[in-house]
C-alpha cells in the first residue's frame, strides 16, 4: 500500500522537499495533493537517507508545508505508445491537444529509454534526401546520424526545420516507411501554430508525431519533452521498422530549463552558469539516435539550437559539437542578403557524409562535385576579401571567375525556395555542374576527367 506523507518541509521554485520518507527511488513519480485538494505530478530528483527532493511537472503554487500530502507511486514516468500516434499533436507532457481521442497504447515505455549495448549499434550509411542542396550535396545527412543545426536569434531555423520535416525521405531501394517525430521546446504560440499549420497544410502531418511545449508551460515539462519524443521514435523505429527523423527545436530552451532547475537546487554552476553535467545530459538525448543490428528501422536526429549572441564557442553549441557528427551553421550575413536557406557552407560539416554518397546511394560523381564546389567557394570568398583591399581591377582573369563563381553559388546553389524540393541527381548535382562550368577546366582538380566529360555542360566548358 502506498503511503502518503504530510511532511513537506520546503518549496523552492519547481522543487519540493519531503522528509521522513522510506524506500524512495530516483526518478520515481510523486503525486502531491494541495490543501485545496488539487493533485499535481512530480518526480524524485534526489533521494538521500529519509529526504526526497521532488521536481514538479506543474506549478508549485498552492503547495504549502501545511496541509499538503505527497504520495510516492513506485513507478517512473512512462508514455503510452502506438502507431496511432502518427498524425497527432501532443503537448510537452504527452497529452493530445489536437481535439482527437486519447491514444490506446500498445505499450507503456519509460521515457528515459532502454540501455543500448554499443556493440549492437550498426554503422550509419544510407543517404537521406532533405531536398535542400547545401545539406544533400555538401553536408549529407545519413540514416542513423545526429546532425545539429546551429542558428541564431531571428534566423529562419523554424522554416528550415519545417522544410526538412516536409521533404525528408530515404532514397535507397529498401527505404521502408518514413516518419517524422517533431519536438518543440519553449517556443511561442505563434511558432507552435506555424509548425502545426505547416504540417497540416502540406499533408506531412500524416506521417508525423508532434510534441509542442510552449514558453508558458512548466520548465520541468521542457526537460521531459525531448525524451517523450525520442521514446515515441524508438517505438516506431525498432518495433514498427520505420525510418524516423527526429527534429528537436530549440535545444537552447531545454538547456536554459536545466540551468533554472540547477539554480533552484543550489548546485555549483559550471560554464556560464549551466550545470556541470550539461554534457552528460545532452548525451542522454543525442545518443538515442542510430541503427541497431538486426532491426530494420533507424533514428536520425536533427537538433536545432540558437547560439546566444551567435557565439559558436558558447557551452551549448560547443558541447553539442563534441557529441554529434557535424553541424549545419546558419549565416546572419547570408540572411541579410535575403538568401534562404542561409546555410554557411564553410564552417558546416557532416562527418559521416562520405558513408552516404557515391555509386548506389546518390551518384558516382557526388564526392568530386562536393569537394570541388567547397574548394571553389572557399577560394571565391578569399578573392572577394582581396578585392575589397586591392580593388577588382587588380584581380587576374582566373580570380575574377572564382569571384563570379562565389556570387553565383550563393544565388543559385545555396538559395532556393522554401517549398522547392530538389532531387539530388536531377537538380542539386546538375546545378553544381552548371556552376563549375564558370571556372576554367584546368581548375577542376578535384573531379575525375571521366565525370567532367560526362556531366560538365559542353557549351560552357573551356
Amino acid at each position: 500500500m502506498q503511503k502518503e506523507y504530510k511532511t513537506v518541509k520546503s518549496i523552492a521554485g519547481p522543487l519540493v522537499l519531503v522528509e521522513g520518507v522510506k524506500g524512495i527511488k530516483y526518478e520515481e513519480l510523486v503525486e502531491i495533493t494541495t490543501a485545496a485538494g488539487e493533485t499535481r505530478l512530480g518526480k524524485v530528483l534526489e533521494a538521500n537517507k529519509d529526504m526526497a527532493l521532488v521536481q514538479m511537472f506543474e506549478s508549485t503554487r498552492g503547495i504549502g508545508t501545511e496541509g499538503s500530502k505527497a504520495k510516492f507511486l513506485g513507478k517512473t514516468l512512462k508514455i503510452g505508445v502506438s502507431e496511432d500516434m502518427l498524425g497527432r499533436v501532443f503537448d510537452g507532457g504527452g497529452k493530445p491537444i489536437d481535439g482527437g481521442p486519447e491514444i490506446i497504447p500498445e505499450a507503456q515505455l519509460d521515457i528515459n529509454g532502454s540501455p543500448l549495448n554499443p556493440y549492437s549499434r550498426d554503422y550509419p550509411n544510407d543517404f537521406i534526401q532533405t531536398g535542400i542542396s547545401t545539406i544533400d550535396c555538401l553536408n549529407t545527412l545519413v540514416r542513423g546520424q545526429k546532425l545539429p543545426v546551429f542558428s541564431g536569434a531571428g534566423l529562419p531555423h523554424s522554416r528550415v526545420a519545417a522544410q526538412i520535416a516536409r521533404q525528408a525521405k530515404v532514397k535507397s531501394g529498401d527505404s521502408g516507411d518514413f516518419a517524422v517525430v517533431f519536438a518543440a521546446m519553449g517556443i511561442t504560440f505563434e511558432e507552435a501554430e506555424y509548425f502545426v499549420n505547416e504540417f497540416k497544410k502540406t499533408g506531412a502531418i500524416e506521417r508525423a508525431v508532434l510534441f509542442m511545449n510552449t514558453a508558458d508551460n512548466p520548465v520541468v515539462e521542457r526537460i521531459a519533452t525531448p525524451r517523450l519524443a525520442l521514446t515515441a521514435a524508438e517505438y516506431l523505429a525498432y518495433e514498427k521498422g520505420m525510418h524516423v527523423l527526429v527534429i528537436l527545436t530549440d535545444l537552447t530552451n531545454y538547456c536554459e530549463a536545466l540551468r533554472e532547475v540547477s539554480a533552484a537546487r543550489k548546485e555549483v554552476p559550471g560554464r556560464r552558469g549551466y550545470p556541470g553535467y550539461l554534457y552528460t545530459d545532452l548525451a542522454t538525448i543525442y545518443e538515442r539516435a542510430g541503427r541497431i543490428k538486426g532491426k530494420k528501422g533507424s533514428i536520425t536526429q536533427i537538433p536545432i539550437l540558437t547560439m546566444p549572441e551567435d557565439d559558436i564557442t558558447h557551452p551549448i553549441p560547443d558541447l553539442t559539437g563534441y557529441i554529434t557528427e557535424g553541424q549545419i551553421v546558419l549565416s546572419r550575413e547570408l540572411h541579410r542578403k535575403g538568401i534562404y536557406p542561409c546555410v554557411d557552407v564553410l564552417p558546416s560539416l557532416s562527418r559521416l557524409k562520405d558513408k552516404g554518397i557515391g555509386e548506389g546511394k546518390t551518384r558516382a560523381d557526388h564526392a568530386g562535385v562536393m569537394n570541388q564546389l567547397y574548394a571553389a567557394y572557399a577560394r571565391g570568398k578569399e578573392v572577394k576579401e582581396l578585392a575589397v583591399i586591392l580593388g577588382e581591377a587588380a584581380l587576374g582573369d582566373t580570380d575574377k571567375k572564382f569571384l563570379k563563381f562565389a556570387d553565383e553559388f550563393e544565388l543559385k546553389f545555396i538559395q532556393q525556395g522554401e517549398f522547392e524540393d530538389r532531387d539530388i541527381e536531377e537538380d542539386t548535382l546538375k546545378i553544381g555542374w552548371n556552376l563549375l562550368s564558370i571556372l576554367p577546366k584546368s581548375e577542376l582538380k578535384r573531379v575525375k576527367d571521366e565525370f567532367i566529360d560526362k556531366y560538365l555542360p559542353k557549351a560552357k566548358a573551356e
